[in-house]
Order: C-alpha cells, then structure tokens, then sequence
C-alpha cells in the first residue's frame, strides 16, 4: 500500500493505534515489532475489534479483503503517514529538544498559547521515532498550532524527528551530561541536540535562543534567531528573589508568581514568555497561562503532607538535572532529605559521575542522605548522614521502622527507579 492510499484511508477516520488492547471503532492499526513482540501476529484481531484497517510487513499477514495491507515497513509507514498528515495541516509548529527540561518547557508553551490559540502538543512523554508520528497524527483539524517535544539519546535521531514533524521554530532547552552512553560523549550530545539546529539551518526556519547560554549562541550564529536572556536579548526577563520556594520572574514590569520550584526552571518560563509574545499574547495572557500551569508529571512538583513537603522530581534524571536538583533543593527553608535513585545511559562515565552527585548531596550538609541503586551502591564515599540501598524495595522496608522526617524531602532519580511509588509511603 503507498502513503497516499494509506492517507485516504486515515482521513476517513483520523485515529490511530499499535496496541490492540486500544482498539477503538474504525481506527487504522500498525502492527509493529520489538525484541519481545511482533504485532504482525495481531491484525485479524484488530479488525475482528472494529480497526478499519491494518497495516503489515510481513507478507503472509495480509489479506486485502479483510482491509489487512501490506508495506514494506509498518514503522517507516506510520512515520511517512505522518509527514503527509503534516503537510496537509499547514500551521507552524515549535519542535523542542534538549537534555533536560523538555516536558516541562513543552507545557508552559502549551499553557501560554492556549490563551489565544487552539494548541495540540506531545502528550505526556511520546517523544521518540514512535511517539512524535502518534502525536502528529492525533492532531484534530481546527487546531491552530502544535508543540512537539522531541527525544533522543543517540546521534541522527533528532535529524530523523525533524523531517516528520517538519518545525517552523525550534527550541534546544539545553546540553547536559544526560544518554551520554548513546552519544558517546558530552560533545556527542551537543552535536546530537544541535540537529535541531541543522534542519531549521537548512530549511530557513527560526530558533529561540537563550542568550545566557554560550552554546545556543554558538551554535546559532547563522540562524534567524528569536532571543531571550536576563540583561540581553529581544526580551528581557528577570528571576525575582523571594523567600517562597517557588519561582517569580519579572518581565514588562509584571510579575509572574509560577507554581514550579528550581531555579534549573527559570530558562523554560522564559522561553515561553519569550514564544509567547512572537505569537502576539499579551503581558497579561502570557501571566495567566503560566501561574494557571501547575506540574502534575513528577517534575519539579511539590507535594504538601502535614508537618512536611516532598519535592518530587523522580520523573528523570541524569548528572546535569542532578547537580542543578540538589543545589536548588539546598535553598530550601528547614531541614533537609535527599532520596536519590540511579542514573541510566552514562556508560563509562556511570561510576564517576554517580561519585560526583554523591559528593555534591553530601557537601550540602543535607541531614539524611539516601542512595538507591547498584550505580550508588558502588560508590565509594561514607559518611554517617549517608545510606546506601541496593534497590527501591530494600529502602520501602527501612521506611516502614526507621526512616526520619524533616521539613523537605527530595525525591530524584532515573525513571526505571520508579521513585515516585515512594510518595504513598512517604
């Protein structure tokens, strides 16, 4: 089947699955593979649960008379499907990639823009060569603008993302020490990150620039650029002290009182801001869509309980959001628990970089220092406000008899750590 069949097919019903469990009325099916699964072996039962049609590569699964179509690739289809879908939308998109502080941005965006405009951004964290054609083509027409956050964690990646989500404007949040496995290196994920850079380069698109970081200003040197910073840039924004572990900012002479904690957050207000007014929103509406955001995804959220307040911030982390973690969490007001999980993807640099947070939660004066993981585990570092748990597990049954509760408990670590479970026993 060639895409532009597939498309006809897809504008009749305009959804979308590879899962069976979550087939619905009509909805064209791609069956996909992975090391443990083959979807192919599912497309009779998706039509026999009411999928319209279904899309194979393997070709003793196909049967034209019961809508089961075969292509060469069901991945590469769902990805060129998607590039037909957005060529025929025809409104601007934002792509947005960086090692950290993506999801967060790609709400604040979404929550300043839905002001004025009927906004479609990535849902939750399908980022990936999956997860962004999904995104894509759950956009209903009528929309205005989209917001696509693109993932990566080796090089090509992000070239790939860019020619389905095709961006109009593009936004790297950052470059960290995070996939450095992937990318072979901190200098791989710069060049990894900055393909961004290289599609909006070569197609005459736009990049939002945050001049206070020297390597967006490098690396944009001959892009048409939007620039935002503290004392440079087309706006201006301006963190304001406060005693409240909140952020405020100041820009045109308003103040914008956020429900998002770090300072590590402080460049992701104000690109929206900064995205904000290109779109034309007003001081007041930017205001209004970012004190209405509150972080709900375990990234930078605050949990209040009686007597204490749990930062969770557990929905990832690699050295760069750790380090940035921990010294915001060290401005807190009281005392003070760290609860850190490992940190996946360094390779070679694993044990290093795992010594080095440790040495930085300790250098705090933190009272209670938790570490959970192998990774952690093998550190060599002691210290009597330090204890090491192999895995979550062990660490829930030392809550159960001997855990101490202080004012602020900071809860940070790689997704497969799953620790935000830890919020109900906390």
């Amino acid at each position: 089947m060639r895409t532009q069949e597939l498309f006809n097919y897809f504008l009749k019903t305009k959804k979308i699955t590879t899962d069976t469990r979550n087939i619905s009325k009509d909805c064209i099916f791609f069956a996909l593979k992975g090391a443990n699964f083959n979807g192919n072996q599912f497309a009779e039962m998706a039509i026999r649960n009411g999928a319209l049609a279904a899309i194979v590569d393997e070709k003793e699964y196909e049967n034209t008379s019961k809508n089961i179509f075969y292509v060469n690739d069901s991945l590469e289809a769902l990805q060129d499907l998607a590039r037909a879908y957005r060529n025929y939308l025809k409104i601007p998109f934002i792509g947005l990639t960086g090692s950290n502080g993506k999801t967060t941005t790609k709400e604040l965006i979404s929550s300043v823009l839905k002001e004025k405009y009927k906004v479609h951004f990535t849902f939750g964290n399908l980022n990936n060569h999956i997860g962004v054609p999904l995104t894509i083509l759950s956009i209903p027409e009528g929309t205005e603008m989209g917001v696509i956050e693109m993932g990566a964690n080796h090089k090509k990646e992000i070239e790939l993302l860019c020619t389905i989500a095709q961006p109009n404007y593009g936004y790297i949040t950052n470059f960290g020490k995070a996939h450095l496995e992937g990318f072979g290196g901190f200098e791989g994920v710069i060049r990894g990150k900055s393909e961004l850079y290289d599609y909006l380069r070569n197609h005459e698109k736009i990049a939002f620039v945050n001049l206070d970081d020297p390597i967006q200003i490098e690396k944009t040197k001959d892009l048409e650029i939007i620039s935002f910073g503290i004392e440079e840039g087309k706006y201006i924004i301006s963190p304001i002290e406060s005693n409240s572990d909140y952020i405020a900012v100041k820009f045109d002479e308003t103040k914008i009182q956020t429900n998002l904690t770090g300072s590590y957050n402080f460049s992701n207000i104000s690109c929206a801001i900064a995205i904000g007014k290109h779109f034309e929103l007003s001081t007041e509406e930017i205001k209004r869509g970012l004190e209405n955001y509150f972080p709900t995804n375990n990234r930078s959220q605050i949990i209040e309980r009686e007597g204490y307040k749990i930062i969770m911030d557990a929905y990832n982390a690699n050295p760069s959001s750790m380090e940035a973690s921990l010294k915001n969490f060290s401005t807190f007001t009281g005392t003070k628990t760290v609860i850190l999980g490992d940190m996946f993807e360094l390779g070679e640099t694993s044990d290093n970089e795992h010594l080095n947070i440790a040495k930085i939660a300790l250098s705090y004066g933190f009272e209670n220092i938790y570490l959970l993981g192998i990774n952690f585990q093998k550190t060599d570092i002691q210290s009597d406000r330090i204890k090491k748990f192999e895995n979550r597990n062990d660490f829930e049954d030392y809550v159960k008899s001997n855990f101490t509760y202080t004012d602020n408990i900071l809860i940070k670590g790689s997704h497969g750590m799953r620790l935000d479970l830890l919020e109900s026993i906390l």
